[in-house]
């Protein structure tokens, strides 16, 4: 599989791109997370949701725009995001330089960083994200641990723990990415909005 990485590059690229969904919530939540000041150990446990891509329903190929807001700080990164049903590859862009990939193939996680990202930056929380937005309804609900609950009303997704709002997701089309994303954490604090367009996609996964 060969990923169609966007063309422009630095914080401020894909100024032409139009609205879409990836991944989730993928590495600028992650970057996000480290700026912080929270020691990693004293943060609540993510979900640690890990879904075999076949159980997307769809293959698809995403390049991607992502801005993370958080404590009145800004940060935008390109990707781009490839997912069949053997594998989820994606690859973080900043500065034109590749920061961050991720190969999944529903057993092992390969990741690989800059030196220069922080250690709060975990491939397995991208993943995650990125499953949470753009994954069908029943194959998270069927990997939600006890005490985790996903409901979806409209162009809303709300995640929820012991009935409390962890995550609320917020789509502005039926397609997870086919249009504009906001992915609001209440728990880590950060709001990540996700512009994609949609080279190629087929079997649309029902919600």
């Amino acid at each position: 599989m060969q990923l169609n990485l966007p063309g422009r590059s630095g914080w401020q690229g894909l100024g032409g791109l139009r609205s879409g969904m990836l991944l989730g919530a993928l590495v600028l939540a992650s970057l996000l997370a480290s700026c912080t000041t929270t020691p990693a150990s004293q943060a609540p446990a993510r979900l640690g949701l890990k879904l075999a891509p076949a159980t997307l329903g769809a293959n698809i190929s995403l390049q991607q725009h992502l801005t993370v807001e958080r404590n009145g700080r800004i940060d935008q990164l390109d990707a781009a995001v490839e997912i069949d049903q053997q594998q989820f590859t994606m690859v973080g862009l900043a500065f034109g330089q590749r920061v961050l990939s991720l190969h999944y193939d529903g057993q092992t996680l390969q990741s690989w960083r800059h030196p220069m990202l922080p250690s709060q930056v975990r491939a397995e929380d991208v993943l995650e994200d990125t499953q949470l937005t753009l994954w069908p309804l029943a194959a998270i609900r069927q990997a939600l641990p006890a005490g985790w609950a996903i409901e979806q009303q409209g162009l809303q997704r709300t995640l929820s723990l012991q009935g409390e709002t962890v995550m609320v997701i917020n789509y502005s089309t039926p397609t997870p990415w086919g249009g504009k994303v906001e992915l609001n954490n209440l728990r880590y604090h950060y709001r990540l909005t996700i512009e994609s367009v949609s080279d190629t996609a087929a079997d649309t996964p029902a919600p």
